[in-house]
């Protein structure tokens, strides 16, 4: 095990073995993890194809039986999958174990997985700031989370204990951790991620409505914009679900913007409409800055 390696886990348990559960595995193994690696999901082609990759040591699609002696249980599947996976695994966790997460809504997962712990079990949400434009174990890679943040969200009932194993263990895999509640994490990740997910899924639609022939003209710029829109639409559904209040509140910002600068556009007002575009281009030099 590589220096300054410290993970508390013999046997760690991945629900959804696809881009970031995979990429988790991945990049244990790579920092010398030497336990037992079991990947849970509903496909077993998948599974199958995860371990021939050397991403997983074993794999099942009985969660409950899968997660058997795990020391710690990572759900890495669509949030609205959660409770209905924790329900049919609770029974069989073991003593000690911890159960954490990946998903990119905290307070409702927090609110509602939470209370269904066991005696001696513990949920620690977490939600790794990193990702790719495709999804499934092909695209896993082992660097994934290399300088990417994670968000640690604990609640008020959160075990310090597990706390500090699950900061320690995404330390290990190369993110830059901090905390946020998971109320703070859902009202900013409301407005720098999923608006720009649900806004690119709009402005592709917005293009088909126009003439469906004509999106495959779309140059560098029209990529870079809509690049996000090929993520799983099964997973951001979810996370409208569970985020809706937050969402809400930063489309109707967005609706509030998109209507002024149709207005300016509308009166001619060329040098308003040029005013807001260097005020938005000042503001994204924060980025490029980040």
């Amino acid at each position: 095990m590589k220096s300054g390696m410290k993970i508390n886990f013999k046997h760690i348990a991945i629900i959804g073995v696809g881009l970031i559960g995979g990429s988790f595995a991945m990049a244990l193994k790579k920092q010398g993890f030497k336990g037992r690696i079991t990947g849970l999901g509903r496909k077993k082609e998948n599974l199958i194809k995860a371990k021939k990759l050397g991403v997983i040591d074993d794999y099942s699609t009985d969660y409950a039986e899968g997660i058997k002696d795990a020391d710690l249980v990572l759900l890495a599947v669509p949030v609205g999958q959660f409770e209905r996976i924790v329900k049919s695994i609770r029974g069989s966790m073991k003593k000690g174990a911890i159960v954490t997460d990946v998903g990119s809504v905290k307070a409702q997962i927090v609110k509602k997985i939470g209370p269904l712990m066991p005696e001696g079990v513990h949920f620690v949400g977490a939600h790794p700031i990193a990702g790719k434009e495709c999804s499934g174990i092909s695209c896993a890679s082992a660097d994934l989370f290399k300088n990417a943040r994670c968000i640690i969200t604990p609640g008020l009932k959160t075990n310090k204990a597990a706390l500090n194993k699950i900061v320690r263990l995404w330390k290990n895999v190369g993110s830059r951790t901090l905390f946020m509640s998971p109320e703070e994490h859902d009202l900013i990740f409301a407005a720098v991620s999923h608006l720009p997910h649900v806004a690119a899924y709009s402005l592709v639609n917005s293009i088909m409505k126009l003439d469906d022939n004509i999106l495959h003209h779309g140059g560098k710029g029209l990529r870079d914009m809509t690049r996000i829109a090929l993520s799983p639409s099964e997973l951001w559904r979810d996370i409208c679900a569970y985020n809706k209040k937050n969402i809400l509140k930063t489309l109707k910002k967005l609706s509030s913007s998109i209507a002024h600068i149709t207005k300016l556009i509308e009166t001619s007002d060329w040098t308003a409409l040029e005013k807001e575009f260097r005020k938005a281009k000042e503001a994204r030099q924060i980025l490029e800055s980040d």
